[in-house]
């Protein structure tokens, strides 16, 4: 048997990393197994899907490289199949049309309410034989049996047994002609040949009911596991209102897409202490049995982390790549003027746990500065530096290699003739190139900001010392 999987999002808000780590793991299943990964989208809410939630979804899924093996499905595409497949349970006597009114549920929950019972529906329809009709607005309800167990053998959450007669008839056809979703869900596994249906373990209570959907269907079960929830550091559940961020909220942030799979697939599952893994790794020895029963914890520390270990492992041509567009973000077009940016990467690597810190830390390579930050410029821009980097720029423009090894060079010679600290020189230097007091080797960054920068912007920082001491 081939094994089939699908991630089925419904498009009214944004996709968070909860619902992506389901779509991960159905992702690796089918991956490891050979088998094939499906996209649905499940749009029958009319007033609360939108066409901008649908893009978010396919664009977080193209990002995240998760893509389906087939074009996705649209749930509001196939009502006509829905209504198809319900007038037959109708007609197999295993469905029914209901007439009660809003009114008479309200009414009945909330006398079972008072009585202390678990409200249900009274099966007050289930065998009047309710035709449709135009004038009385009917739905369709499900005959679900009255005696006996519903028995889930989960592949996460193990054996878990429900008693038919805590389940009540539900809905499967609204009154507006649109399905519910326990019954889309079960249509739509069945067309598009699911054989294992990976999602959060809040949809475990939904698997009896839709599970005797399929029985009336007389179609094979697919294989049911039921994920724990993602929880806030707190031990909060994870609202997608107020705490997750949307997929591509991470993109923008400068994380790389490898580094959020790996991070999310450590939210619950694990091999052995290993922290890291490629996407390979990940396909190879993803497995649901080992996936755990108890909610993971989001920790943001540690995607930070994973995608710092990322960035200095992965393969650099791609990251640059990925890292263009948080320059460009500064108005800087790394191919225009500057070092080269695989060059700036191998040193800056090491000081920048996302793309954005990356930019951030390295754009003065290629963007003229706009002034010094306060208090290094009162602390290192002094007439002391100044005489220092007067020296210095003359050593430095007779020197015939531009090279960290001939810059060091320069640097001890000029230290060691005003007998000063490496750092009294030093700093003043970082200072006059970047702008602040933190950059790579002092050298190393010489070298890359070449001759001729180099040199401007030394004898700008001697002007403007000049002026300050003027003033």
């Amino acid at each position: 048997m081939s094994v089939i999987t699908r991630f089925a999002p419904s498009p009214t808000g944004r996709l968070h990393i909860g619902s992506v780590r389901t779509a991960l793991f159905s992702w690796l299943y089918a991956r490891h197994h050979n088998g094939k990964f499906l996209l649905r989208i499940e749009d029958t809410d009319q007033a609360r899907s939108t066409p901008e939630a649908t893009a978010l979804i396919l664009n977080s899924m193209e990002w995240l490289g998760l893509t389906p093996d087939e074009p996705p499905i649209f749930q509001s595409a196939r009502t006509k199949k829905y209504r198809a497949v319900a007038d037959r349970l109708v007609a197999d006597g295993k469905a029914y049309h209901c007439e009660c009114t809003p009114e008479r549920l309200g009414n009945l929950r909330m006398d079972q309410q008072r009585a202390g019972m678990k409200p249900k529906y009274d099966l007050h329809c289930r065998d009047l034989n309710v035709k449709a009709s135009l004038d009385v607005p009917t739905v369709i309800r499900f005959k679900n049996p009255t005696a006996g167990e519903v028995v889930v053998d989960d592949l996460v959450q193990g054996r878990v047994v429900y008693q038919n007669s805590e389940l009540d008839d539900l809905i499967i056809i609204r009154s507006n002609g649109l399905p519910t979703y326990n019954f889309s869900v079960v249509v739509d596994e069945i067309e598009m040949g699911v054989t294992h249906v990976i999602r959060g373990d809040d949809h475990l209570n939904n698997t009896p009911r839709q599970i005797n959907l399929f029985h009336a269907l007389n179609e094979k079960l697919p294989q049911f596991g039921h994920v724990p929830l993602i929880l806030t550091q707190s031990g909060r559940k994870v609202s997608k209102r107020e705490d997750a961020l949307s997929v591509l909220d991470y993109r923008d942030r400068g994380y790389l897409p490898e580094a959020v799979l790996n991070f999310l697939v450590r939210l619950g599952w694990s091999h052995g202490d290993q922290e890291i893994f490629t996407v390979s790794e990940m396909i190879q020895l993803f497995d649901v049995a080992s996936i755990n029963r108890s909610p993971a914890s989001q920790d943001d520390k540690k995607l930070e982390w994973i995608n710092h270990q990322h960035m200095t492992t992965g393969d650099p041509s791609r990251i640059l790549t990925l890292a263009e567009q948080f320059f460009l973000e500064h108005g800087i077009d790394v191919h225009i003027a500057g070092p080269s940016l695989s060059d700036v990467f191998e040193v800056q690597k090491s000081r920048a746990k996302t793309l954005v810190e990356f930019s951030d830390k390295s754009k003065y390579f290629y963007q003229d500065l706009d002034g010094y930050d306060e208090a290094a410029a009162a602390k290192h821009l002094t007439s002391e530096s100044s005489a220092l980097l007067k020296q210095l720029i003359s050593r430095l423009s007779e020197l015939s290699e531009w090279t960290a090894a001939a810059i060091h060079g320069v640097f001890k010679d000029v230290v060691a003739s005003n007998e000063v600290s490496f750092g009294a020189l030093a700093q003043p230097v970082r200072v006059a190139l970047t702008g602040g007091t933190v950059s790579p080797g002092i050298d190393v960054t010489v070298e890359l900001m070449g001759r001729d920068e180099t040199l401007e912007r030394l004898e700008n920082a001697r002007r403007w010392i000049g002026r300050k001491d003027n003033s």
